[in-house]
């Protein structure tokens, strides 16, 4: 008893140490803005929780708008917009009023009669509000998506020219402008855009700003004599790692800040993607895509400001508390459920089944807002807590009565074979639901993993308990159970391909693939006494 009550206030410990490390501020550069200094320029789309431009019924009012530019007003003087669809045809209206200044975009597509609306709306809004409208953006990443020819978007570029008094460009990934430079003569100044983070070969937070100066650089020397803009550069707050490109409020902070450093020391002007969160583009690009935002898309409010520390786990206190509570309930457990006789291994696999869940719950359960979209989403994200809170308790308690882990067999065959032993059936169950969720997390990261998130955080809360009572309750005689060695390979197998197909600098993926690996070994070693 002394033993197990050591082992708590140690893990209790250790658990308050590691979100005191996790929650501590990352330092930030100085503020690139001296104070009332605002932003050149920040791109804005209205849409706001379940609003949505992929639903042409869409329609934005004029007193959310204004509500968003009034807050805007604040921190910068311009304002990128990227369509006139939905109501954000009252922008430019409303931009005028609080002496806000557009880039107005209009969005091209292989849609000709939507193309029509945009390109006539533009130029009437144009002509209408000459100074506030700074620039015309004829088409967004059009090249990109392949949904029109450099021929066509050049014509189409100057046909607006030719109606309108303010200057006129196109808004691509850098790269297209190299490849097409045809439209460049059709384009009175470049605008290009660069996401390090969606780069082919991704750039870490640390270099990120170094590779948009270096970039910008080649571009200007492409097209000598034209003014270059950066059009989009930003960084997300939450979402999957790609290669060494992590996702996180901090990392944001620092990229942006970096940028708009160097901006203001090579007298470049920027657009920082972008103004609040857009929760629809999850639907497009995953978890990533809805958490570019320098604003918060349910409170509306900041997530950083300049030059002050930023934690990437700001409620880290309670999660502390949070897990250091589940500890003590996972070691009440153990101390209800143990047998006369406890050996230090018994209580060491106790405290480590505490020591994850401590730690990983709180981080689990902070991101399934997160990471979970529609339906299928939550419920995902809400089975791997779950899965992570049953199994440190079901598996505690297993260890300290000596319990093995019936094979599944031993669950789901036949009724005269099936285990009677209630905590059997608690292992038995939360193994298979442990297996079934990472073989999902898995297999998707195979199939199609470009914007799949890596749940390490539940995922090694699960399978923490599971490795450490196999290594420690001594296994029945007998053959290899087949499901759970068939499982096991579908885990290495997909482990062995995920590794190097994320790169070695994604610590995401190997600490998911580590819990995977350790999952398989310890399905590998459950037996069936039945042969």
């Amino acid at each position: 008893m002394r033993l197990g009550l050591a082992c708590l206030a140690a893990t209790a410990l250790l658990i308050a140490a590691a979100w005191t490390w996790l929650g501590t501020p990352a330092a930030m550069p100085s503020a690139p803005l001296t104070p009332g200094e605002k932003l050149y320029c920040i791109s804005y789309a209205p849409f706001r929780g379940a609003q949505t431009p992929l639903d042409l019924n869409t329609r934005i009012t004029a007193a959310q708008i204004e509500e968003d530019l009034t807050r805007l007003a604040r921190i910068t003087g311009c304002i990128r917009v990227y369509s006139v669809d939905y109501g954000l045809d009252q922008i430019a209206g409303i931009a005028e009023r609080l002496g806000l200044k557009v880039l107005q975009g209009l969005w091209l597509s292989s849609h000709a009669d939507r193309n029509r609306y945009q390109i006539e709306t533009t130029i009437a809004l144009a002509n209408k509000y000459p100074d506030t409208i700074r620039a015309v953006i004829v088409g967004n990443e059009v090249l990109l998506r392949g949904e029109m020819t450099a021929t066509d978007l050049a014509a189409t570029m100057r046909a607006v020219k030719a109606q309108v008094k303010v200057p006129v460009t196109y808004a691509d990934v850098w790269e297209f402008w190299l490849r097409h430079r045809d439209v460049a003569a059709a384009a009175d100044f470049i605008t290009i855009h660069i996401l390090p983070y969606w780069e082919d070969f991704p750039i870490p937070a640390s270099q990120a700003a170094a590779h948009v100066e270096s970039i910008r650089r080649q571009v200007a020397a492409s097209f000598a004599g034209k003014e270059i803009i950066i059009g989009e550069v930003g960084w997300p707050s939450a979402g999957r790692m790609r290669e060494g490109a992590l996702p996180s409020p901090a990392n944001q902070a620092r990229v942006i800040q970096d940028v708009l450093a160097f901006a203001k020391r090579e007298g470049v002007k920027v657009n920082v993607i972008e103004a609040f969160d857009q929760p629809w583009k999850r639907a497009l690009e995953g978890t990533v895509g809805g958490h570019w935002g320098l604003f918060d898309d349910a409170t509306r409010q900041a997530k950083f400001e300049w030059g002050a520390p930023v934690s990437d786990h700001p409620l880290w206190r309670w999660q502390a508390i949070g897990g250091m509570a589940f500890a003590v309930v996972i070691f009440a457990m153990a101390m209800v459920t143990r047998s006369t006789r406890v050996s230090p291994a018994q209580w060491l696999a106790v405290s480590a089944n505490a020591l994850a869940g401590g730690i990983l719950i709180g981080w689990a359960a902070a991101n399934v807002p997160l990471e979970s979209l529609g339906l299928g989403g939550w419920l995902r994200s809400l089975a791997l807590v779950a899965i992570a809170c049953a199994s440190p308790l079901a598996l505690s308690a297993a260890t300290m009565r000596g319990v093995p882990m019936p094979p599944f067999a031993r669950i789901l065959g036949p009724a005269d074979g099936r285990t009677r032993d209630p905590l059997a059936q608690a292992v038995g169950l939360v193994a298979m639901a442990t297996l079934l969720l990472a073989m999902l997390v898995a297999l998707g990261l195979v199939f199609d993993p470009r914007y799949k998130d890596f749940p390490f955080a539940p995922l090694t809360a699960a399978i923490v308990p599971l490795i450490a009572h196999s290594l420690v309750v001594a296994r029945p005689a007998g053959a290899r159970a087949t499901a759970e060695m068939a499982g096991a390979s579908v885990l290495a197998l997909s482990a062995i391909y995920i590794v190097p197909n994320e790169g070695l600098a994604n610590w995401q993926s190997l600490w998911l693939c580590a819990a995977l690996a350790a999952l398989a070994f310890t399905l590998s070693r459950v037996r069936d006494a039945r042969g």
